[in-house]
């Protein structure tokens, strides 16, 4: 039994050790939000946060995250709620076909909930492992940048909190 923390909740994984974490997420915990993109840690779109740290869950044996916390792009927000990187995603169509969509949020929430600087050059360097097949990009990080505006603007007005 292999323990970890996904999304806040405590989890255990019986199965074989070095079963892919993208495998574990998707096929055994149900959480089908994190994509396989290339299968080979080229293309981001597997990403998710472990320890706080983005990385390729397509290249994580599950035996190497016990005792650790894993947040998916599940744990930013819901259909009906929506976090502020989410709903810029939306409205400024930074969401393509959505492959890459999940890897880019995760990388992007990292990027910003560590004090990643809001400007072009600064976003477009965060988001450099992630790669997408239908876009210039340029809709990606106006996502981002409209999504830090927002942030700092709600920090602004007391609510502080960044999901």
């Amino acid at each position: 039994m292999i323990p970890l923390t996904v999304n806040g909740r405590k989890r255990a994984f019986r199965g074989a050790p070095f079963t892919r974490l993208i495998d574990v997420l998707r096929e055994t915990f149900r959480l089908t939000g994190t994509k396989e993109g290339c299968g080979e840690g080229e293309c981001g779109a597997c990403t998710v946060l472990l320890d706080g740290e983005p990385v390729n869950s397509c290249l994580i044996p599950v035996c190497s995250v016990a005792g650790r916390e894993v947040e998916t792009v599940e744990s930013l927000g819901a259909p009906e709620k929506l976090s502020a990187l989410q709903s810029s995603f939306l409205e400024c169509g930074g969401a393509q076909c959505g492959i890459c969509t999940p890897g880019m949020l995760m990388t992007a929430h990292h990027h910003l909930k560590s004090g990643g600087n809001a400007d072009d050059a600064s976003v477009r360097t965060a988001l450099a492992g992630n790669l997408c097949r239908c876009t210039g990009y340029q809709d990606i990080v106006k996502s981002v940048l409209g999504a830090a505006k927002n942030i700092s603007g709600s920090k602004k007005k007391g609510s502080g909190k960044m999901r």
